[in-house]
């Protein structure tokens, strides 16, 4: 187990800079020896360990140079000191969360010439069961959890989804967001017998990534009609195009600035009936204050935040929104 940050923090500096063994090493190189060498760290796990280091030490050597020329009150500078390890400390799930959405991601698609979408098909291909949803969903997990980061609602939040489903037992249900197919898998193996699921998605090559996770999962046209367009195209289309009268159920996961204007399309649609149900997802991280000042202030639904972390992390608080519609005033 790893000392507590402060301390991890000062004895690891204090090695880094003075060891003799590190002088020939850039200070990246010498962070990332340091885990392996003393903590007993996972090699998959130093990388972004590193980079904390690298950024509290970089931050520290600046300081420590700046005072050498006297530029910089050494009161003022110590001052300052406590400041900055506090929002490090604080932020470390943020920090953790930015290397494994954005710079492994980077590295691996410069790397094998593959989406991250593509990379997680492949691996749910040969650890998962064809046919078994929840062998798909369990494929998906541990992948998510321990390879790369994908913003799929995840195994908590969507026992709260499965949940709200099975009480609902919705017959036609709108997904505004299918991703890579794993809420859509989710949903759809908890629905009664006859219903279907409009899942939609804009990117093409996410889409293609998404229509195999569902056939893989077993689920056929007739369960699961994957729209590849906007939502702020398809949902005016869905009355005349697809001869729909009523959503009972509709899941949003897909950008948070459009589920403001998404819902006010499906208001204005005659889709929703009284007793209609919306669950977004990740309303509090990244967030949608416009959607849920709306909710609050239309009169038009009950609802309430289901507060849960965000998938796939530690430390990082997020919600799902669950609103019933009422009808019109």
């Amino acid at each position: 187990m790893l000392p507590s940050p402060p301390l991890l923090l000062e004895t690891i500096t204090r090695r880094v800079l003075s060891s003799s063994r590190y002088l020939n090493y850039s200070y990246p190189r010498a962070s990332y020896l340091f885990f392996y060498t003393h903590t007993n760290t996972p090699p998959s796990l130093c990388g972004w360990r590193a980079t904390f280091l690298l950024i509290t030490g970089a931050v520290g050597l600046r300081s420590q140079n700046l005072l050498q020329n006297r530029m910089v009150s050494p009161a003022i500078a110590l001052a300052f000191i406590p400041l900055l390890l506090t929002v490090l400390i604080r932020c470390r799930f943020y920090f953790v969360l930015f290397y494994r959405a954005v710079l492994v991601r980077i590295w691996r698609d410069w790397m094998t010439g593959l989406s991250r979408e593509e990379r997680a098909y492949q691996y749910v291909l040969t650890h998962a069961t064809p046919g078994d949803p929840d062998s798909i969903l369990e494929a998906f997990d541990v992948w998510c959890s321990r390879v790369e980061f994908i913003s799929n609602i995840g195994p908590k939040k969507g026992k709260i989804l499965d949940r709200l489903i099975m009480q609902q037992s919705p017959l036609t249900v709108l997904e505004l967001g299918a991703h890579c197919g794993y809420s859509t898998v989710r949903i759809a193996r908890s629905l009664p017998l006859g219903a279907r699921v409009y899942s939609l998605e804009m990117d093409p090559r996410n889409a293609a990534v998404a229509e195999k996770i569902i056939r893989l999962a077993g689920f056929d046209d007739d369960t699961v009609e994957l729209i590849v367009n906007p939502s702020d195209e398809v949902i005016p289309q869905l009355r005349s195009e697809y001869g729909l009268e009523r959503l009972d159920f509709v899941f949003m996961d897909h950008w948070k600035k459009c589920y403001l204007p998404d819902l006010q399309m499906l208001e204005g649609s005659g889709l929703l009936g009284k007793g209609s149900m919306i669950v977004a997802d990740n309303v509090l991280f990244p967030g949608a204050p416009k959607f849920l000042r709306h909710i609050r202030k239309s009169g038009l639904y009950e609802w309430k935040v289901h507060r849960a972390t965000l998938e796939y992390s530690k430390g990082i608080r997020d919600g799902m929104a669950e609103l019933v519609y009422q009808g019109t005033k």
